[in-house]
């Protein structure tokens, strides 16, 4: 299994400088995030965290997948090993979104995978990025299957959602971006569900030296369960945000980068979830899918830690929140938009 490196970071940086959109950031008002108890031996002068939302919702194709997926596409095409047939992905979320966005911005042909109950407007959108759509069974598993057969059958490359070194050393290209627009950034925040974007960013983070807060749902913990576990295991997944983050397993690549120094898991329950993401529209009139606002509450969600004696030495100091050090800057990665606005609006808390 390869390992993510910084070297496949730059690499990535390097094949999609121009094809996607550099991220913007906005800071949070001053005094809106609660920070840790003073440490008692820090004599420093007392000074609020500062925090920042990455407002990578506004990437191309509503999330940050258009970065692996235009990563993957360009090695395979610098590698000539881009087939006639082009690519296939099964995926009706996110990645088969970037996958046919990005094939089309390549001039390669794209065949999505997905079962014949995806909702229509997902399909519709597949086609305005000109992808060859096949609707196959009533489970992702069946839609998976056809999409294997393709590939064996036509020689079409297969994508991933995560679980692909390009694919995330796409996503990681995300932080260099922040880093330079936050000088000594000491955190980022990043929701998990298959881990393509924590192992990306963590390799990132890493070499800079920079902490990096994995969030989940509480019962939706792929990435949680492994480092308990020490190995990939399958999980139950009951979430409000189990459509972005409801993978049943991560990946080995996201398992080693949490296995390393600086890295802090957080489980968040669905309430806090919910809330975070309204409280994004109600004063920033920002909509995001609640995978995206998973990130943000951890930092937002009620002090209420997990009693140490109840996990494995390697994973006390699980919470469910992050509260931020004296004077730390943070970066709050906001990865997705692909959302129904209705359900923000309904529950408007200025009308």
């Amino acid at each position: 299994m390869h390992q993510l490196t910084y070297g496949d970071i730059k690499a990535a940086t390097d094949r999609i400088a121009g094809r996607i959109r550099p991220v913007a950031l906005t800071a949070v008002d001053p005094g809106t995030i609660r920070t840790a108890r003073r440490d008692p031996l820090d004599d420093r002068e007392t000074e609020s965290c500062q925090v920042w939302l990455a407002l990578e919702y506004m990437q191309h194709t509503g999330s940050f997948k258009a970065r692996g997926a235009q990563n993957f596409i360009q090695a395979h095409r610098d590698a000539k090993t881009l087939p006639d047939a082009g690519v296939t992905i099964a995926s009706g979320g996110n990645a088969g979104l970037a996958c046919a966005w990005a094939a089309q911005q390549q001039g390669v042909t794209a065949t999505v995978f997905l079962p014949s109950t995806a909702p229509a407007v997902k399909v519709a959108k597949l086609h305005s990025y000109g992808a060859d759509v096949r609707l196959v069974g009533v489970e992702y598993a069946e839609a998976l299957a056809a999409c294997e057969d393709f590939a064996s059958a036509t020689g079409a490359l297969a994508s991933h959602a995560y679980d692909n070194p390009l694919v995330a050393a796409g996503a990681g290209t995300l932080l260099e971006e922040i880093r330079t627009q936050i000088p000594g950034l000491d955190t980022v925040v990043v929701a998990v569900g298959g881990g393509g974007l924590f192992a990306g960013v963590a390799a990132a983070a890493q070499h800079h030296g920079i902490r990096i807060v994995a969030v989940e749902p509480e019962n939706c913990r792929a990435l949680n369960a492994a480092i308990e576990a020490g190995r990939l295991v399958d999980v139950t997944v009951d979430s409000v945000a189990a459509d972005s983050l409801g993978a049943r397993r991560t990946s080995q690549m996201a398992l080693h980068a949490a296995q390393q120094d600086g890295v802090y898991s957080v489980l968040v329950p669905d309430a806090e979830i919910v809330r975070a993401r309204q409280v994004l529209w109600d004063h920033r009139r920002v909509a995001v899918e609640h995978g995206a606002s998973t990130a943000l509450a951890a930092l937002t969600a009620k002090p209420h830690h997990v009693a140490d004696r109840d996990l494995p030495i390697r994973l006390a100091g699980t919470s469910r929140n992050y509260l931020p050090g004296n004077g730390e800057k943070v970066a709050v990665v906001l990865c997705g938009a692909n959302t129904d606005v209705r359900s923000l609006v309904e529950h408007d808390g200025e009308n």
